[in-house]
């Protein structure tokens, strides 16, 4: 099992920024791809980033490419989402996940932070 817990969520002004953090316990953290994900209210759940299990390459959902950078820390178990130019429509709750190399489902899930964007 790998257990996951965000951090970093707020209410931040629009064109602000915000770092979330995901530290995972349980299982070795390295050979697992971080990916995360953000659901607002009356939507489905959706892809906003994802990194390799050594950071080597990443994906980004187009609404937040060229604002949001994911990085992982190996040593300190521990994924991250810096974004910058926050807009309102990033209001969302925004969940970490984890999945094995091997598959193309994420596994692990975390509980979630909650992002507000004001405009």
């Amino acid at each position: 099992q790998v257990q996951l817990v965000e951090s970093g969520g707020g209410l931040v002004q629009a064109g602000g920024s915000l770092r979330l953090s995901c530290v995972t316990s349980g299982r070795t953290f390295s050979p697992y791809v971080m990916g995360w994900f953000r659901q607002a209210p009356g939507k489905e759940r959706e892809f906003v980033a994802s990194i390799s299990w050594n950071g080597g390459g990443s994906n980004y959902a187009d609404s937040v490419k060229g604002r949001c950078t994911i990085s992982r820390d190996n040593a300190k178990n521990t994924v991250y989402l810096q974004m910058n130019s926050l807009r309102p429509e990033d209001t969302a709750v925004y969940y970490c996940a984890a999945r094995s190399v091997l598959k193309s489902a994420y596994d692990y899930w975390g509980q979630g932070t909650q992002v507000t964007v004001s405009s």
